[in-house]
């Protein structure tokens, strides 16, 4: 008995110290396989779209550039959306995800999200001219398209839409279904909106409605779960705090959205001090 319990007590502290190993490799892994692989959008221009040439580009793929430059490694960019963002870092598709993701309670349950947050928008509507909408009470009773995986869904079938709410998988089969006729409008986040209205004429008879019913929310780049509190979320933690105290970030943000907004003008304000 003696000998079992010993054998089990052994056993134990094995686990437990491989599991250490394992929370704390994953810097070293990155940096052995000489590679980093980040979750980025293609679909939210100019955050994260492709250019002419089908090069992924934009603001979240230039910090996804800067963190390999600080490792010292190449860098791989996937391709992920809304719906698949999350479930991509957990199997170990991705090494780090920065895709347009806004924080929420629910979602730290499932992926680390890194601190300080480098990014916010609002809710908005993209809605046809002729529908007079508002404000999100004008949406009960008319279809309204929204992308999948999107924080307030619910509460936006749930308070204002009912099963008038159809959620698609990417921005281009909403878009499509809005100039369909198949909704009245999209709802989506604010700063994308506010600049597809700006940079693309098929939007002409639409406009960007605000819905005050939901406020910013700042969003986060994310490890998985287990590597936040190791060396690899320290890492992108501090490298974080460094792009705002250097103003990194705005000037990243400056470069594809043309002009700073409040919430990062802040933002980087706050963490100089």
């Amino acid at each position: 008995m003696k000998r079992l319990i010993a054998a089990l007590a052994v056993g134990i502290v094995a686990a437990v110290a491989a599991t250490n190993v394992v929370k704390a490799d994953t810097l070293d892994d990155i940096k052995k396989k000489g590679t980093l692989i980040v979750g980025v959008k293609t679909d939210y221009p100019p955050w994260g779209m492709r250019d002419s040439s089908g090069n992924i580009v934009g603001m979240e793929p230039d910090m996804a550039a800067d963190v390999a430059k600080r490792l010292g490694v190449k860098l791989e960019l996937v391709s992920v959306v809304s719906s698949n963002r999350m479930q991509f870092l957990q199997q170990g598709k991705i090494d780090l995800m920065i895709a347009t993701m806004s924080d929420t309670a629910e979602r730290r349950k499932v992926v680390g999200i890194v601190e300080p947050l480098y990014y916010a928008s609002g809710v908005a509507i993209l809605a046809n001219k002729k529908a007079n909408i508002k404000s999100a009470a004008d949406l009960k009773g008319k279809p309204v398209c929204a992308l999948q995986g999107a924080f307030y869904n619910n509460d936006l079938q749930s308070k204002y839409t009912g099963q008038e709410l159809v959620a698609f998988k990417g921005i281009p089969e909403s878009e499509q279904a809005l100039l369909d006729g198949r909704c009245v409008g999209f709802v989506y986040d604010d700063v994308v909106l506010v600049w597809k209205k700006a940079q693309e004429a098929k939007w002409a008879d639409f406009d960007v409605v605000a819905l005050n019913e939901w406020k910013p929310v700042p969003w986060g780049l994310a490890v998985k779960v287990e590597d936040l509190g190791g060396a690899w979320g320290k890492f992108m933690a501090e490298t974080t705090k460094d792009w705002l105290k250097t103003g990194a970030l705005l000037a990243m943000e400056k470069k594809w959205v043309g002009s700073n907004t409040k919430w990062l003008l802040d933002a980087s304000e706050a963490a100089k001090k």
